[in-house]
């Protein structure tokens, strides 16, 4: 039985945002540190992966569709992601060996909350997606197969927090922490014995900058700018996101 678990999920290779999270007491102080996928593909993938790495068993690692596909790229497939493809070049054979072995879901026992399932983006898969308002029926799909003592679940992959319930099981979106839409800050989730959603400031010109400077991604500057200071706002990307739930099928 775990009493506190930090939840960050779509970190994103943003290396200022990860640590900014990282050094907040109640990250630093829980018992588990979740990192629910989307963890590398970004402008500073070597930098981010070796820091958790080096955080040990304090961090429970899920697989994220930008995980899956920097392996692909491995493989011979391009990502249709410039950063994507960008990243993948710079990793070493271990962080390989990581993210292929990283699992789609996991489950915890928490204290308050009982079974917990944590995902990426929905429990049957890695790169589906399902929003604030998204309709009752998808939800239903998407649980398919979720035991019946798993009254919360954790999905990431939409970069915006929220908290519903759907009949009866609640269902927590962390946010992103190097990606976010809405506003910038690193957004991220602690569970036990309730669910808490978080944001962490951060100097985002400083971040910027030093991303920059540091990252040889050739649109590095490019990147931060648009994404670390979260020039999309939520009503932008639930507009793009949305067409992608199901919903305009039944219409």
């Amino acid at each position: 039985m775990l009493d506190r678990v930090a939840v960050l999920s779509d970190v994103h290779g943003v290396l200022p945002a990860l640590e900014a999270v990282l050094a907040e007491p109640d990250v630093a102080g829980a018992d588990l540190i979740v990192v629910t996928g989307d963890i590398a593909a970004g402008p500073q993938p070597v930098e981010v992966l070796d820091l958790l790495a080096g955080l040990g068993d304090r961090v429970c690692w899920v697989r994220g569709n930008a995980d899956r596909e920097l392996v692909e790229v491995r493989a011979g497939r391009p990502s249709p992601v410039d950063v994507s493809n960008w990243a993948a070049r710079q990793l070493r054979d271990d962080h390989f060996a990581r993210l292929a072995a990283l699992p789609l879901t996991v489950t915890l026992e928490i204290g308050g909350l009982g079974p917990v399932l944590l995902c990426h983006a929905t429990p049957r898969d890695d790169e589906e997606v399902v929003l604030v308002d998204s309709r009752l029926e998808r939800w239903a799909e998407v649980f398919t197969g979720v035991p019946a003592e798993v009254r919360t679940v954790v999905c990431g992959h939409t970069h915006m927090p929220f908290t519903r319930l759907v009949d009866r099981r609640l269902v927590v979106n962390p946010g992103s922490v190097g990606m976010p839409y809405g506003g910038p800050g690193a957004f991220w989730a602690l569970l036990g014995p309730g669910v808490q959603l978080r944001h962490t400031l951060f100097d985002v010109a400083a971040a910027c900058a030093r991303i920059a400077a540091g990252s040889t991604y050739p649109d590095a500057a490019g990147w931060a700018d648009e994404y670390v200071r979260s020039r999309h706002s939520d009503t932008d990307a639930l507009s793009v996101f949305a067409p992608h739930d199901g919903r305009s099928a039944h219409r």
